[in-house]
């Protein structure tokens, strides 16, 4: 199938893509911000199981990102390689969105069980349903710039989704539960599982693949147990420093440091593998972790989402506890969303004007330093507070976008650079940072909270923990942005490269094409 490099997608398109993302956060930006207050509040699990049940199964769930973007990539049918797993996964993220707020009249411990049960197959459903929508964007056009304006977009629906739920669910759970959150929560989440269902159907129907990708060689299932072979110096880092981060103490951190070690030589002996003999998954993971880019935008998308998560994270339990105007905080969701819908439409033109990588410096330095400011304003400073995160969120709602803009550029540069692409397994990466960023941030908040004595069904409790939830309101996620200016400052892929890269590329493809 011949590809036209200055292709335009109709309006029509990227909202119908826009769609998707609107219902996967309908569950990932929306009922996520409510699920810490739910487990501790509602279902009565201590803050620290749950930080560690955040932990545990975001980062662990990395290993099944990795998985669905090879098995995206492998996927042959009439409809493409990503549009079919949008609508064959939807009902079932549909249903676990209900099961996770649904509190069962048993006991604590079983409560708990019940809870790993429900969030272990709500990231499942998720990871089936994102990366493949993900990868959708990479294939849908060859153009960049055209990526960048559909990223728009997408994060345009993804932060709409985010709003309905989160704007609305204080109010609803109050309509249905009528003083019964546990009977409000479980039948809210209907109303927004069946939105997530048809939102989905949209896409599938709306949208096209266009880019054609080198036909995967090797059998699905030898792949899949040659990647397990190799994933674990991936993947037990993650879990090791899961490990430091929760419990702090001198042996967790030299444990980290061994890990850190062993993996570095696994992957060193790895890499240095003739390609003769090495089998096509070693192949897409080498490219993976050769790819410079794609390692600083894993590293980006770490912190960014560190900084997005623990602010949004901690919103449900600061306007409940610090500002005693629980239902306000809905407000404060659906003013945050509005920004950021507006701030992802405009990012795809400036990005054009500044470059990706001069727009992301400057979003998170001016974030960064206004979420700050969020520590000097006191409990009557309401109208502050909502100018001050509006406008610190305007700048915030640009990083997703270039993320996964940025996440197509590396795919493009492992095209060029080795003659292969494994779109789905590069798109991975987004809802993988997703998932660990947004599990560390989830579980920061709780262990902060928890640090302070914090015990959801003891009223006596709270006041000691409000100073922990203002520090994760302002200068806690703003270490993080910081920290991502020193990452971004080496990012090799600008606007000059990238252009170049794309018209080798188009070349290339036409020569292909005959």
């Amino acid at each position: 199938m011949a590809t036209n490099p200055t292709h335009k997608l109709s309006i029509l398109e990227k909202s119908g893509y826009a769609m998707g993302d609107a219902a996967a956060n309908l569950v990932w930006r929306g009922a996520l911000a409510y699920l810490a207050v739910f487990y501790t509040d509602t279902l009565g699990i201590s803050a620290a199981a749950a930080a560690i049940l955040l932990l545990i199964v975001r980062v662990s769930d990395g290993i099944t990102d990795i998985v669905m973007g090879m098995i995206a990539d492998r996927t042959t049918s009439r409809h493409g390689k990503f549009r079919p797993w949008v609508l064959w996964s939807a009902p079932v993220l549909a249903l676990f969105m209900v099961l996770s707020f649904t509190a069962p009249d048993v006991s604590l411990q079983m409560k708990l069980v019940w809870a790993y049960f429900t969030y272990i197959g709500l990231t499942l459903a998720y990871t089936i349903n994102n990366v493949p929508y993900s990868a959708l964007m990479g294939v849908m056009t060859p153009s960049h710039e055209e990526r960048s304006v559909l990223s728009g977009y997408r994060f345009a629906g993804a932060f709409l989704g985010g709003a309905l739920v989160m704007g609305f669910t204080p109010d609803l759970v109050a309509y249905f539960g009528q003083g019964d959150d546990a009977k409000g929560y479980q039948q809210t989440m209907y109303v927004f599982a069946a939105l997530l269902v048809v939102l989905c159907f949209i896409t599938f129907f709306t949208t096209k693949e266009r880019v054609q990708s080198p036909a995967a060689s090797g059998s699905l299932g030898r792949e899949l147990r040659d990647l397990l072979r190799n994933l674990p110096f991936i993947v037990v880092p993650l879990l090791s420093i899961s490990l430091f981060f929760y419990y702090r103490g001198w042996y967790t951190g030299m444990l980290f440091a061994v890990v850190v070690v062993l993996s570095g030589y696994a992957i060193k002996k790895l890499v240095s593998k003739p390609e003769s003999e090495t089998t096509p998954s070693q192949r897409d993971l080498i490219d993976l972790l050769t790819n410079k880019p794609w390692l600083m935008i894993l590293g980006l998308g770490f912190l960014t989402m560190l900084f997005n998560g623990i602010k949004y994270g901690v919103i449900a339990y600061y306007f409940k506890h610090f500002l005693h105007e629980p239902t306000l905080a809905g407000r404060y969701f659906i003013a945050l969303l509005l920004t950021s819908i507006i701030a992802a439409f405009l990012c795809g033109y400036i990005t054009r004007r500044l470059g990706k990588k001069t727009l992301f410096v400057v979003s998170l330095i001016v974030s960064g330093v206004l979420t700050g400011c969020i520590s000097l304003l006191g409990k009557d400073d309401v109208t502050e507070l909502f100018i001050l995160g509006c406008a610190a969120e305007f700048f915030a709602a640009f990083m997703p976008v270039l993320i996964f803009s940025m996440l197509g550029d590396a795919a493009d540069y492992s095209e060029w650079k080795h003659h292969r692409r494994a779109t789905g397994l590069f798109y991975s990466a987004g809802t993988f940072i997703q998932k660990t960023g947004g599990g560390f941030a989830g579980a920061l908040v709780l262990v902060v909270l928890g640090s302070y004595g914090y015990v959801g069904t003891d009223p006596a409790t709270i006041a000691q923990t409000t100073d922990g939830m203002i520090l994760l309101m302002s200068w806690i996620p703003a270490v993080f942005a910081f920290a991502a200016v020193l990452l971004l400052v080496v990012y090799p892929l600008n606007t000059k490269r990238m252009g170049q890269i794309e018209a080798d590329l188009n070349i290339r493809r036409a020569e292909a094409e005959g």
